[in-house]
């Protein structure tokens, strides 16, 4: 049974730094949870991610201490400090299957936590002897079984076994089918047929919790052709291939690969179909997104692509690429805790590194209005377009969802603002009401954007978008450098209050963070 091990993460911060992330505990959320990671801080540049669960520090287990008594032992550590982590996805399932996460044998032996079991997709090519299975129905069970499955045929080389309960045919549900209505169906699809199926224990596993099933729980590894990993490293005439969209086909192929070029030696084919740049899933984005994605990528890039035929096997069978995607990504294992004390701690990982392609990125802050404000000043200078970011309270609303002094604002509740008036900026975040959404970007990250010629949209956050809305109140126009609309309209001018100070704990409806 596949097992999981737990990411070790040094962290080093210098006098005056944090390590660049908030912890906390959220309702309905087990655990001590990372959040809000600071783009190029310490924690992202080292691997931590949104959603990982704290397991330990400084090898002491602290899963079951509280927020406060977490927060003690990371401050205890000093400036160098040691975490244990668990993914969320993998935390979750562990305290499912009731895992004893403390039990120190689970630390080195990828930490003992079962994998929930798989569906089953398999994919048949008919021989002169047919698919190599028969199909039997029973009184007093639900649905139709796999039978006479010669080891030596098609299908049990293909993954099915006796007794597999059949799900589906071709993407298409047969649980309610009779044998007559399956039989015929499996006809139709001619020389091939993707088979959704599930063992009786995996069934029995699902029917006890009682979780819906279905292929996004499927296992690809049965099937005999898959999706492959690109990696390139940019030439002087760049990677060497045209990214197209064919009439009458969905997606985005390759074409036109340049004999000798990096696209060709890292296995690039003509006509393969783009899933994944870099992370992010393609398949719903437009072309000229897609282009932007692999202009951000700089010198390298990353991608998962299928040819025709491994494309045509998978629509075949309803399901995207994507489930080899999340399958294989987590494949390789880190070290365990005790395998990574035992290496020297990676000082230069723990610094920001300015050039570093992680970093160029934008950032989406996510905030609530509340009495205490959004904690900023929206900044413009009087007959220029363009706004930034000042006087970012310690602990407020916008410092824990990651805006910063000086940040270049781009979008306002989805809403460009690049070329907006200061004005037309106070007047979208007027409208917003109670929430108040911003992508923004330092100030360098900006300008190197704008060098590429890639437009800044969500959409370049990838994976790493996922982020916590926090609680505030519309942000207050700095009067000193234009004058300017309130952003609540209806609360009469006032003198600037007093601002707070640094505040590193903060308490709301939905959980405590601590920022570190």
């Amino acid at each position: 049974m596949t097992t999981y091990k737990p990411r070790v993460i040094s962290l080093t911060k210098t006098p005056g730094q944090t390590f660049g992330f908030y912890l906390r505990v959220e309702q309905n959320e087990e655990g001590h949870l990372i959040r809000c990671l600071e783009m190029g801080g310490p924690a992202e540049l080292a691997g931590m991610k949104d959603g990982d669960r704290i397991l330990r520090v400084n090898g002491t287990f602290v899963d079951g201490l509280s927020h406060s008594e977490v927060v003690e032992v990371v401050r205890n550590g000093g400036a160098s400090v040691t975490f244990h982590i668990l993914d969320e996805s993998s935390y979750k399932q562990a305290k499912a299957l009731g895992v004893n996460l403390s039990d120190p044998q689970l630390t080195p032996v990828a930490n003992g936590v079962k994998e929930p079991p798989k569906l089953k997709l398999c994919y048949l090519v008919k021989s002169k002897m047919g698919f190599g299975f028969s199909l039997r129905s029973a009184r007093d069970e639900r649905g139709l079984f796999m039978t006479q499955v010669d080891s030596s045929k098609i299908a049990y080389n293909a993954g099915v076994r006796n007794e597999d309960r059949l799900l589906e045919v071709n993407g298409e549900n047969v649980e309610n089918y009779t044998h007559d209505e399956v039989v015929e169906k499996i006809k139709l699809g001619g020389k091939s047929v993707m088979l959704l199926l599930v063992d009786k224990e995996t069934d029995s596993f699902y029917r006890n919790k009682k979780n819906k099933i279905g292929s996004w729980l499927a296992t690809v590894k049965f099937l005999p052709l898959q999706p492959r990993f690109i990696n390139m490293i940019k030439g002087s005439d760049g990677y060497g291939f045209l990214l197209r969209q064919e009439p009458g086909q969905e997606g985005h192929f390759i074409r036109e690969v340049d004999k000798g070029s990096p696209a060709e030696k890292a296995g690039l084919r003509e006509m393969d179909r783009v899933v994944v740049v870099n992370g992010t899933d393609v398949d719903n984005c437009s072309h000229e997104q897609v282009v932007d994605l692999i202009r951000l990528c700089l010198n390298t890039c990353s991608c998962l692509v299928v040819d025709k035929d491994t494309d045509q096997m998978y629509k075949q069978g309803k399901v995207s690429p994507m489930l080899f995607w999340e399958e294989m990504k987590d494949s390789n294992s880190p070290p365990s805790y005790t395998e990574a004390l035992s290496l020297p701690a990676p000082a230069k990982t723990s610094m920001p590194v300015r050039d570093r392609t992680e970093e160029v990125r934008p950032k989406l802050c996510k905030m609530e209005k509340t009495s205490d404000g959004f904690g900023f000043h929206l900044n413009g200078i009087e007959g220029m377009l363009g706004q930034y970011i000042t006087e970012v309270v310690k602990g407020g609303a916008a410092d824990r969802a990651g805006l910063e002094n000086d940040d270049i604002v781009i979008e306002v509740n989805g809403n460009n603002v690049e070329q907006s008036t200061h004005a037309e900026a106070v007047n979208i975040i007027r409208r917003s009401g109670n929430t108040l959404e911003m992508l923004v970007a330092r100030q360098d990250v900006y300008k190197q954007l704008k060098a590429t010629g890639v437009k800044t949209t969500p959409l370049l956050l990838g994976e790493s978008s996922k982020g916590k809305t926090h609680t505030a109140e519309a942000p207050e126009p700095n009067r000193k450098e234009q004058q300017q609309e309130e952003a609540r309209p209806e609360t009469p001018p006032q003198q600037e209050r007093q601002r707070t100070p640094s505040v590193s704990s903060s308490s709301s409806e939905d959980g405590i963070d601590e920022r570190l």
